[in-house]
């Protein structure tokens, strides 16, 4: 057959309307008023979710590139199906604010990831709209699957929508939810949304598969048989839909490609701005008895010159201004933005020192790495599991991965932790990012779990530092360390602004720092607590206590004779920690005093035993009372009175 090549699809310039004050521009405060609304008023109607998204965010922060890419796919989604009968499922959900806006929350949208305010990504239990939280990658197409199949099984008729962007496609998850879509259900609506990034910009084979998708020869008069294929499934109305995916200078049938080998009909991929042509593809879509994949091209930060020259930066961010996109200047470097610096001098240094992150190369600082030496930097793609295989086949090899995660995306490779990592006990340097509280990220960010299902596996030494320069020592350890297996902790943000020294140290493994001896109290301060411990020593202090300040260091192993020696000389030990209570640094304390036959008061600050909400840290601290009052409460009431304490 005769091939003609298409030219790439040329993006229409965003809807701006700057005649138009906001005030005149449509506003719905539901999804019934959105379909009341005339077609040609839709577009004016996402005039104004974009400029309210681009105000609103400008004083909380958020997700306002993805949010801005999918503007016009939402309206459709919300002019087509009803919500909450029929369901939307948000891969990650971190795009989920224009739904949101479309299903009675618009004027709760400046409140969004702020102390009861909106959440950053979709909750079941904030509306009945949202019919599956995630914060997470790779999950949409699984779970919508599984609604599609209890549908199924009900009885019922309602539509399920799966709305993935293309990173989503490197996620495991995600494949083996194609491999039994034709063989779970016949009705069944998958949306790819193709904007060519996730946080940063996708990489691999998926990622090239998708731009051929976009750019490839389609096949001669296609045009013509795209529209007759149409025509028979839904009268002549449809011919200028598939003409105008035509002019688009995309097939709406693209034959023999992957997701037709998961038994899929795929169409597209098509303007995912053009609101007209996406209205009536979805009313066609939703009377197929067959699984259907929609391809829509997207573009991230649309509308917002700001957001679409940096989509790295406008992923997700802090407050900025409106008119330039500016953020407030970087005073402290990150903790993020060290690892990248120094891990890049140290492997310039030692050739064996590669790094590997699964999407995150910004998020991570491994940006600064990848600077310095490329050639041994690796991003997987959103692909947890595989990172961390990657690794030990590289640790097999003789190199030095420093394998480079959040804690709560580590969560995913847990059994490569266990069965690749630790049983074969391979020097794989596993820094885990984010860990402890992740503020306005909320409960799907926080890192708060990863000390409870760590310190238990055998081989593995884990540590945390208490600021900047220990940190760097810390990862200097960690780089000349080869008896196995080695993890550290680090939180989101800056720390305490300590200078690192310009020669880091070799710390001995399992050896804690005693800052200063006491007997009354010993205060255990891991890592970024450390400082709640300095202040609550201050205090009780001020009360006329002796008080021991210690700065642990090692999760795992347990500097067993320092625990012991404060817990013999003083009635109580106190242990701080940003990380649930249950299987925490505290707990293995408790433990090992326990073993040791000692019975010294255990005291532990840390958080508790639920998923803690969003907001800023100072607030959720305050509220579950990781703070120094709360240490001081604690510990007196286990230590006797002083006269000063009486006095005052």
């Amino acid at each position: 057959m005769m091939q003609m090549r298409n030219p790439p699809m040329k993006m229409e310039n965003s809807f701006e309307y700057p005649d138009i004050p906001t005030e005149e521009l449509p506003k719905v405060d539901n999804a019934d008023d959105l379909k009341k609304l005339p077609l040609e008023d839709l577009p004016k109607l996402a005039e104004n979710i974009r400029r309210t998204l681009i105000s609103s965010l400008a004083k909380t922060g958020g997700h306002l590139g993805p949010n801005l890419g999918v503007v016009e796919l939402s309206i459709a989604l919300h002019r087509i199906f009803n919500t909450p009968d029929d369901k939307f499922v948000f891969d990650v959900s971190h795009q989920g604010y224009v739904h949101k806006m479309l299903t009675g929350r618009w004027d709760q949208i400046h409140t969004i990831r702020t102390y009861e305010g909106l959440n950053g990504f979709l909750l079941r239990s904030e509306s009945e709209h949202d019919c599956y939280g995630a914060g997470h990658a790779g999950t949409a197409v699984s779970a919508a699957l599984g609604m599609a199949s209890a549908r199924d099984v009900l009885g019922k008729d309602d539509h399920v929508v799966a709305v993935a962007g293309d990173a989503a496609f490197t996620c495991g998850p995600t494949f083996e939810a194609l491999n039994n879509i034709a063989e779970t259900t016949k009705r069944f609506i998958l949306v790819l949304n193709d904007n060519e990034w996730s946080i940063d910009r996708n990489v691999g084979a998926i990622a090239k598969y998708f731009h051929a998708l976009q750019t490839s020869s389609t096949y001669s008069h296609i045009h013509e048989k795209a529209a007759d294929f149409v025509e028979k499934l839904v009268g002549k109305s449809a011919r200028n839909i598939a003409q105008r995916v035509e002019r688009g200078a995309k097939n709406l049938l693209f034959p023999n490609v992957l997701f037709e080998k998961f038994g899929i009909h795929y169409y597209g991929p098509i303007d995912g701005h053009d609101l007209d042509l996406l209205v009536k593809t979805f009313d066609f879509l939703k009377d197929q008895e067959e699984p259907v994949i929609l391809h829509i091209i997207t573009e991230k930060g649309r509308g917002y010159e700001p957001a679409k020259a940096n989509p790295m930066k406008f992923h997700g961010l802090g407050p900025y201004k409106t008119e330039t996109g500016e953020t407030p200047a970087g005073g402290t470097p990150t903790f993020s933005q060290l690892y990248g610096e120094h891990l890049g001098k140290f492997a310039i240094e030692d050739e064996k020192i590669v790094a590997v992150t699964a999407a995150m190369p910004s998020g991570t600082g491994l940006v600064g790495f990848q600077k310095q030496v490329p050639e041994r930097y690796y991003d997987v793609g959103i692909a947890e599991e595989h990172a961390a295989l990657f690794a030990c086949g590289q640790a097999v090899q003789g190199l030095k991965p420093f394998l480079t995660i959040y804690s709560t995306f580590f969560q995913r490779a847990y059994d490569m932790a266990v069965h690749d990592i630790g049983i074969q006990n391979l020097p794989v340097r596993l820094c885990m990012d984010r860990a402890g509280l992740s503020g306005d990220d909320g409960p799907t960010h926080h890192g708060l779990f990863d000390i409870g299902y760590m310190r238990h596996i055998p081989n593995w030494v884990f540590m945390q530092p208490k600021d900047e320069d220990e940190f760097i020592d810390m990862l200097w350890t960690m780089a000349n360390y080869d008896d196995g297996p080695i993890a550290i902790r680090y939180p989101r943000g800056a720390g305490m602004g300590v200078e690192p020294k310009a020669e880091p140290q070799i710390l001995e493994i399992g050896k804690a720092e005693v800052v200063e001896d006491g007997t009354d109290i010993a205060l255990f301060g891991l890592g970024h607590l450390y400082e709640v411990a300095v202040e609550t020593k201050s205090r009780l202090e001020e009360m006329g206590y002796s008080v021991a300040l210690i700065n642990p260091r090692w999760i795992k192993p347990l500097d067993a004779s320092c625990i012991e020696e404060f817990a013999k000389k003083c009635p109580v030990v106190m242990t701080f920690e940003d990380h649930v209570l249950h299987n925490g640094f505290g707990a293995a304390v408790i433990e090992h005093l326990h073993d040791a036959g000692i019975d010294t008061r255990v005291e532990r600050i840390g958080w508790p035993d639920e998923f803690i909400e969003h907001g800023r840290v100072d607030i959720l601290r305050e509220k579950h009372g990781i703070t120094a009052d709360a240490a001081v409460e604690k510990a007196l009431r286990n230590l006797p009175k002083k006269e000063q304490a009486l006095a005052g």
